[in-house]
């Protein structure tokens, strides 16, 4: 199955759950594919004691999956474009969720 995720918040939980389902799904087989929207492009590097969401998308992308991050939601924070996180329009959001079987937002 090709699951698409969409992420829009950098709650520690929220976003650690969000790569966890990310990557499960992905050991079990499916195409997975992550677009980072609003607040969510921040969520590379961000670590906390009981969810560290870093290493659940650097498990992610290790093991194969995908994520885009809005490029309008980079600029209007300062932030770059990453190897993991590619710089993305709407467009891509749109592709991919005509790409997906299934759409899970967080």
């Amino acid at each position: 199955m090709k699951i698409g995720i969409i992420l829009q918040t950098k709650e520690y939980e929220k976003a650690w759950n969000a790569f966890r389902f990310a990557v499960t799904a992905k050991q079990q087989g499916h195409q997975v594919k992550v677009f980072l929207m609003g607040e969510a492009v921040e969520c590379e590097g961000l670590t906390h004691e009981t969810y560290n969401v870093d290493e659940q998308l650097n498990t992610f992308v290790r093991i194969g999956g995908e994520i885009l991050a809005c490029g309008t939601c980079l600029k209007s924070r300062q932030l770059n474009e990453t190897e993991a996180c590619p710089i993305s329009t709407m467009v891509d959001c749109v592709n991919l969720v005509v790409w997906a079987d299934k759409v899970v937002n967080f």
